[in-house]
Protein backbone atom coordinates (compact mmCIF):
# COMPACT_ATOMS: atom_id res chain seq x y z
CA UNK A 1 0.00 0.00 0.00
CA UNK A 2 3.06 2.05 0.97
CA UNK A 3 4.50 1.45 -2.56
CA UNK A 4 0.87 2.27 -4.23
CA UNK A 5 0.99 5.33 -2.68
CA UNK A 6 4.56 6.33 -3.49
CA UNK A 7 3.99 5.60 -7.15
CA UNK A 8 1.02 7.63 -7.13
CA UNK A 9 2.96 10.58 -5.66
CA UNK A 10 5.67 10.24 -8.13
CA UNK A 11 2.65 10.25 -11.20
CA UNK A 12 1.00 12.92 -9.53
CA UNK A 13 4.61 15.18 -9.20
CA UNK A 14 5.70 13.93 -13.06
CA UNK A 15 2.22 14.99 -14.40
CA UNK A 16 2.55 18.33 -12.57
CA UNK A 17 6.43 19.03 -13.41
CA UNK A 18 5.40 18.06 -17.40
CA UNK A 19 2.26 20.61 -16.77
CA UNK A 20 4.40 23.17 -15.40
CA UNK A 21 7.23 22.92 -18.15
CA UNK A 22 5.22 22.93 -21.50
CA UNK A 23 3.28 25.92 -19.68
CA UNK A 24 6.66 27.77 -19.72
CA UNK A 25 7.30 26.91 -23.09
CA UNK A 26 4.45 27.43 -24.54
CA UNK A 27 5.25 31.48 -22.55
CA UNK A 28 8.32 31.68 -23.63
CA UNK A 29 7.71 30.83 -27.66
CA UNK A 30 5.22 33.76 -26.99
CA UNK A 31 7.34 36.18 -25.45
CA UNK A 32 9.94 35.48 -28.06
CA UNK A 33 7.56 35.77 -31.13
CA UNK A 34 5.90 38.87 -29.08
CA UNK A 35 9.79 40.71 -28.99
CA UNK A 36 11.60 39.39 -32.09
CA UNK A 37 10.24 42.54 -34.26
CA UNK A 38 11.32 44.75 -31.53
CA UNK A 39 14.75 42.82 -31.44
CA UNK A 40 14.72 42.98 -35.09
CA UNK A 41 13.62 46.72 -35.10
CA UNK A 42 16.52 47.71 -32.62
CA UNK A 43 19.15 45.48 -33.95
CA UNK A 44 18.94 46.35 -37.61
CA UNK A 45 18.91 50.48 -36.74
CA UNK A 46 22.63 49.85 -36.31
CA UNK A 47 22.84 48.73 -39.47
CA UNK A 48 24.27 50.25 -42.58
CA UNK A 49 22.49 53.24 -44.13
CA UNK A 50 22.37 52.06 -47.55
CA UNK A 51 19.31 51.34 -49.99
CA UNK A 52 17.96 47.59 -49.49
CA UNK A 53 15.80 45.79 -51.03
CA UNK A 54 13.58 43.13 -49.20
CA UNK A 55 15.57 39.83 -50.22
CA UNK A 56 18.88 41.59 -48.73
CA UNK A 57 17.46 41.94 -45.51
CA UNK A 58 18.97 39.83 -42.99
CA UNK A 59 18.18 39.28 -38.91
CA UNK A 60 21.45 41.33 -37.79
CA UNK A 61 23.71 43.92 -39.86
CA UNK A 62 26.35 43.00 -42.13
CA UNK A 63 28.22 46.07 -40.25
CA UNK A 64 27.43 47.92 -36.93
CA UNK A 65 27.83 51.35 -36.70
CA UNK A 66 25.45 54.77 -35.54
CA UNK A 67 25.30 55.58 -39.51
CA UNK A 68 21.42 54.57 -39.49
CA UNK A 69 20.92 57.50 -37.04
CA UNK A 70 22.90 59.66 -38.46
CA UNK A 71 21.26 59.41 -41.58
CA UNK A 72 17.47 59.72 -40.35
CA UNK A 73 18.62 63.42 -38.89
CA UNK A 74 20.08 63.88 -42.06
CA UNK A 75 17.50 62.89 -44.09
CA UNK A 76 15.08 66.08 -43.68
CA UNK A 77 15.09 69.01 -42.46
CA UNK A 78 11.85 68.38 -40.86
CA UNK A 79 13.09 65.18 -39.23
CA UNK A 80 13.21 66.48 -35.39
CA UNK A 81 10.28 68.00 -35.78
CA UNK A 82 8.08 65.14 -37.05
CA UNK A 83 9.04 64.00 -33.32
CA UNK A 84 8.35 67.66 -31.47
CA UNK A 85 5.28 67.72 -33.74
CA UNK A 86 3.85 64.07 -32.15
CA UNK A 87 4.84 65.19 -28.81
CA UNK A 88 2.58 68.06 -29.12
CA UNK A 89 -0.21 66.50 -30.43
CA UNK A 90 0.19 63.80 -28.01
CA UNK A 91 0.17 65.94 -25.02
CA UNK A 92 -2.69 67.60 -26.33
CA UNK A 93 -4.70 65.19 -26.69
CA UNK A 94 -3.71 63.66 -23.65
CA UNK A 95 -4.35 66.94 -21.80
CA UNK A 96 -8.21 67.31 -23.77
CA UNK A 97 -9.14 63.78 -22.64
CA UNK A 98 -7.84 63.72 -18.65
CA UNK A 99 -10.28 67.66 -18.71
CA UNK A 100 -12.64 67.12 -20.71
CA UNK A 101 -13.59 63.11 -20.50
CA UNK A 102 -13.05 63.49 -16.38
CA UNK A 103 -15.67 66.34 -16.82
CA UNK A 104 -18.41 63.92 -18.88
CA UNK A 105 -18.07 60.95 -17.07
CA UNK A 106 -18.92 62.61 -14.06
CA UNK A 107 -21.60 64.50 -15.27
CA UNK A 108 -22.89 61.09 -16.35
CA UNK A 109 -22.04 59.42 -13.14
CA UNK A 110 -23.11 61.69 -10.65
CA UNK A 111 -25.60 64.44 -12.14
CA UNK A 112 -28.97 64.41 -12.82
CA UNK A 113 -30.48 65.80 -16.46
CA UNK A 114 -32.75 65.23 -18.99
CA UNK A 115 -32.09 62.89 -21.98
CA UNK A 116 -28.89 61.66 -19.95
CA UNK A 117 -29.35 58.03 -20.74
CA UNK A 118 -29.80 58.97 -24.17
CA UNK A 119 -26.73 60.53 -24.69
CA UNK A 120 -24.72 57.89 -22.74
CA UNK A 121 -26.08 55.66 -25.23
CA UNK A 122 -25.55 57.61 -28.32
CA UNK A 123 -21.83 57.44 -26.67
CA UNK A 124 -22.10 53.52 -26.37
CA UNK A 125 -23.17 53.41 -30.15
CA UNK A 126 -19.72 55.56 -30.79
CA UNK A 127 -17.84 53.30 -29.24
CA UNK A 128 -19.26 50.09 -31.95
CA UNK A 129 -18.89 51.92 -34.46
CA UNK A 130 -15.54 51.10 -36.25
CA UNK A 131 -12.51 53.79 -36.69
CA UNK A 132 -12.15 53.23 -40.08
CA UNK A 133 -15.86 54.15 -40.89
CA UNK A 134 -15.68 58.13 -39.52
CA UNK A 135 -12.82 59.15 -41.31
CA UNK A 136 -14.43 59.82 -44.66
CA UNK A 137 -16.78 62.12 -42.89
CA UNK A 138 -14.35 63.57 -40.17
CA UNK A 139 -11.87 64.47 -43.00
CA UNK A 140 -14.82 65.90 -45.42
CA UNK A 141 -15.31 68.24 -42.24
CA UNK A 142 -12.14 68.84 -41.28
CA UNK A 143 -10.62 69.43 -44.41
CA UNK A 144 -13.21 70.32 -47.18
CA UNK A 145 -15.57 71.83 -44.44
CA UNK A 146 -13.30 74.08 -42.10
CA UNK A 147 -9.53 73.84 -44.15
CA UNK A 148 -7.75 72.51 -41.44
CA UNK A 149 -5.46 70.91 -43.58
CA UNK A 150 -1.91 70.68 -42.37
CA UNK A 151 -2.13 71.93 -39.05
CA UNK A 152 -2.17 71.51 -35.58
CA UNK A 153 -6.05 71.90 -35.17
CA UNK A 154 -6.41 68.40 -37.81
CA UNK A 155 -4.18 66.54 -35.83
CA UNK A 156 -5.78 67.37 -32.23
CA UNK A 157 -9.20 68.16 -32.51
CA UNK A 158 -10.90 64.59 -33.61
CA UNK A 159 -8.81 62.76 -30.91
CA UNK A 160 -9.56 65.87 -28.34
CA UNK A 161 -11.85 63.47 -26.35
CA UNK A 162 -13.13 60.01 -26.85
CA UNK A 163 -16.12 57.56 -26.50
CA UNK A 164 -13.94 55.22 -24.70
CA UNK A 165 -12.42 57.63 -22.16
CA UNK A 166 -15.49 59.13 -21.57
CA UNK A 167 -17.17 55.54 -20.99
CA UNK A 168 -13.75 54.82 -18.59
CA UNK A 169 -13.97 57.75 -16.19
CA UNK A 170 -18.02 57.23 -15.99
CA UNK A 171 -17.28 53.44 -14.87
CA UNK A 172 -14.76 54.65 -12.42
CA UNK A 173 -16.53 57.79 -10.83
CA UNK A 174 -19.95 55.43 -9.80
CA UNK A 175 -17.93 53.49 -7.89
CA UNK A 176 -17.87 56.23 -5.71
CA UNK A 177 -19.64 56.60 -2.98
CA UNK A 178 -23.01 58.99 -3.55
CA UNK A 179 -22.88 59.45 0.16
CA UNK A 180 -19.75 61.53 0.36
CA UNK A 181 -20.40 63.36 -2.21
CA UNK A 182 -23.77 64.86 -0.59
CA UNK A 183 -21.88 65.08 2.67
CA UNK A 184 -19.62 67.29 1.07
CA UNK A 185 -22.95 69.39 -0.16
CA UNK A 186 -24.50 69.31 2.98
CA UNK A 187 -21.11 70.91 4.05
CA UNK A 188 -21.55 73.90 1.47
CA UNK A 189 -19.28 72.23 -1.13
CA UNK A 190 -20.17 73.45 -4.67
CA UNK A 191 -19.97 70.75 -7.55
CA UNK A 192 -16.67 72.53 -9.51
CA UNK A 193 -15.31 72.29 -5.81
CA UNK A 194 -16.58 68.83 -5.28
CA UNK A 195 -15.65 67.70 -8.60
CA UNK A 196 -11.58 68.80 -8.16
CA UNK A 197 -11.11 68.89 -4.59
CA UNK A 198 -13.03 64.92 -3.88
CA UNK A 199 -13.41 63.30 -6.87
CA UNK A 200 -10.12 64.09 -8.91
CA UNK A 201 -7.86 63.03 -6.26
CA UNK A 202 -9.30 59.88 -5.68
CA UNK A 203 -9.39 58.99 -9.22
CA UNK A 204 -5.08 59.55 -9.83
CA UNK A 205 -5.20 55.93 -10.96
CA UNK A 206 -7.60 55.98 -14.01
CA UNK A 207 -6.79 59.26 -14.90
CA UNK A 208 -3.26 58.06 -15.13
CA UNK A 209 -4.20 55.18 -17.23
CA UNK A 210 -6.73 57.05 -19.29
CA UNK A 211 -3.49 59.26 -19.77
CA UNK A 212 -0.87 56.07 -20.87
CA UNK A 213 -3.66 54.52 -23.39
CA UNK A 214 -4.38 57.81 -24.68
CA UNK A 215 -0.36 58.86 -25.15
CA UNK A 216 0.12 55.33 -26.90
CA UNK A 217 -2.74 55.34 -29.24
CA UNK A 218 -1.95 59.46 -30.65
CA UNK A 219 1.50 58.53 -30.36
CA UNK A 220 1.18 55.69 -32.71
CA UNK A 221 -1.36 57.03 -34.89
CA UNK A 222 -0.68 56.51 -38.73
CA UNK A 223 -3.91 57.11 -40.68
CA UNK A 224 -5.67 60.05 -39.70
CA UNK A 225 -2.27 62.39 -39.65
CA UNK A 226 -1.57 60.56 -43.18
CA UNK A 227 -4.96 61.92 -44.29
CA UNK A 228 -4.64 65.42 -43.11
CA UNK A 229 -0.90 66.48 -43.66
CA UNK A 230 0.75 67.11 -47.10
CA UNK A 231 3.35 69.23 -45.67
CA UNK A 232 6.57 67.69 -44.43
CA UNK A 233 6.51 70.33 -41.62
CA UNK A 234 3.31 68.74 -40.31
CA UNK A 235 4.43 65.24 -40.53
CA UNK A 236 4.16 62.92 -37.27
CA UNK A 237 7.18 60.58 -36.75
CA UNK A 238 4.88 57.73 -37.79
CA UNK A 239 3.85 59.49 -41.47
CA UNK A 240 7.85 60.81 -41.41
CA UNK A 241 9.18 57.31 -41.18
CA UNK A 242 6.94 56.28 -44.47
CA UNK A 243 9.38 58.67 -46.88
CA UNK A 244 12.24 56.10 -46.21
CA UNK A 245 10.33 53.84 -48.69
CA UNK A 246 10.76 54.23 -52.03
CA UNK A 247 8.97 51.90 -55.27
CA UNK A 248 11.63 49.47 -55.39
CA UNK A 249 14.41 50.10 -52.54
CA UNK A 250 13.84 51.46 -48.69
CA UNK A 251 16.19 52.72 -47.06
CA UNK A 252 16.03 50.34 -44.03
CA UNK A 253 18.37 51.52 -41.52
CA UNK A 254 17.24 55.03 -41.16
CA UNK A 255 13.98 53.46 -41.16
CA UNK A 256 14.72 51.36 -37.93
CA UNK A 257 16.58 53.81 -36.68
CA UNK A 258 13.77 56.19 -36.97
CA UNK A 259 11.10 53.54 -35.49
CA UNK A 260 13.46 52.93 -32.72
CA UNK A 261 13.38 56.72 -31.69
CA UNK A 262 9.87 56.98 -31.91
CA UNK A 263 9.45 53.77 -29.35
CA UNK A 264 11.86 55.52 -26.64
CA UNK A 265 9.10 57.61 -25.48
CA UNK A 266 6.73 54.40 -25.15
CA UNK A 267 9.39 52.44 -23.12
CA UNK A 268 10.09 55.34 -20.61
CA UNK A 269 6.52 56.53 -20.30
CA UNK A 270 5.50 52.74 -19.45
CA UNK A 271 8.84 51.97 -17.02
CA UNK A 272 7.38 55.34 -15.22
CA UNK A 273 3.81 54.53 -14.74
CA UNK A 274 3.61 51.42 -14.61
CA UNK A 275 2.47 51.14 -10.84
CA UNK A 276 -0.62 53.08 -12.29
CA UNK A 277 -1.03 50.96 -15.32
CA UNK A 278 -1.33 47.31 -13.07
CA UNK A 279 -3.31 49.11 -10.41
CA UNK A 280 -5.82 50.63 -13.58
CA UNK A 281 -6.08 46.76 -14.58
CA UNK A 282 -7.81 45.78 -11.25
CA UNK A 283 -9.19 48.43 -10.57
CA UNK A 284 -13.04 47.53 -10.23
CA UNK A 285 -11.86 43.60 -9.24
CA UNK A 286 -12.00 44.03 -5.67
CA UNK A 287 -14.39 45.84 -4.29
CA UNK A 288 -13.74 47.27 -0.45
Amino acid sequence: MASGLYSQHVTTKTTLYLRTTIIILVLVTLAVCCLFPLFYMIVNSFGPAVEAASSNRSVFPTSWSLDSYKAFFSFSEYSVKWLANTFVVSACQVLGNVVFASLAGYAFAKLKFKGKNFLFNLILIGMMIPYQVTQVPLYILIVNRFHLSNSYAALVLPGLVTSYNIFLTKQFFSSIPTSLLESAKLDGCSQPKIFTHIVLPLSKTILAVLSINTFLSSWNNFFWPFLVTSKEAMYTIQVGLKQFKFANTTLFGPMMAGATISALPMFILFFCLQKYFLEGVTVGAVKG
